[in-house]
């Protein structure tokens, strides 16, 4: 006789809100460190589920490295680590080489993701895109910084890709990913820039309106090697400089 999946999925997800609710609790501090969880008694009556359950819960907990058995006398909180530090958090804009780091990295995720968009997109993702390019050009058109709308159309692109991961990608290194601060003359500079700007964007998005794939990656390519060729330039200008 086959096993009653629905049961199977049942017992699952009582496992996982057990091990949650547990975990949170622990990493709250309403267990200090070496403190003995409560027996599996009480914690099966606590919790109203059975004994089975309660031991996955625990042994998920045990997996994470928040909770050690000790034999013949229970289940015990061991001391948090500390985490590592988080990636993208000691980037200094300010520095002409962190900004040559983050374009390179740039360059290998967001060439994919012009690609997926081309293909991917939907109506409502094309139209996210053309309001963020035309924002861009509005802002470079008044001398303004264009930082903040720039990276919102990068966002749009990587939305238009519909694998979320495109987008947590660029939002957990932020908005500093659009790197112009580095320079903030670049951000009110004259028309060859502004025309040359918003003609990479315009090849990237028509690329991207018409499901050219390869154009896509090839036209966010030009954009953000052009950008590297720029930020290199500026580095070596500041070393000839010192």
């Amino acid at each position: 006789m086959e096993p009653d999946k629905s049961k199977q999925r049942s017992a699952g997800n009582l496992v996982a809100k057990v091990s949650s609710e547990l975990r949170q609790s622990i990493q709250a501090g309403n267990f200090a460190t070496g403190e003995k969880l409560p027996s599996e008694a009480k914690l099966t009556e606590a919790f109203g589920v059975s004994r089975t359950v309660i031991r996955e819960a625990i042994a998920a907990l045990r997996a994470d490295g928040l909770v050690e058995a000790r034999q013949g006398a229970g289940v015990f909180v061991r001391e948090i680590p500390v985490p590592d530090t988080l990636p993208f958090q000691n980037l200094d804009y300010e520095r002409i080489s962190s900004v040559v780091e983050v374009l390179e990295l740039r360059t290998g995720v967001e060439v994919e993701a012009a690609g997926l968009a081309a293909v991917r997109r939907s109506p409502q993702q094309e139209e996210a895109i053309i309001g963020c390019h035309n924002r861009v050009l509005a802002q470079l058109e008044a001398g303004e910084a264009t930082s903040e709308a720039d990276f919102a159309l990068h966002l749009a692109i990587a939305d238009a890709t519909n694998n979320p991961r495109f987008r947590e990608f660029l939002s957990m290194v932020g908005s500093g990913v659009i790197p112009r601060a580095a320079l903030r003359a670049t951000d009110t500079a004259g028309g060859d820039y502004i025309a040359h700007l918003h003609n990479e964007h315009s090849q990237i998005i028509e690329a991207i309106l018409t499901g050219d794939e390869t154009g896509a990656r090839d036209a966010m390519h030009r954009h953000l090697k052009g950008s590297q060729a720029r930020y290199r330039a500026m580095l070596r200008r500041s070393r000839a400089n010192l």
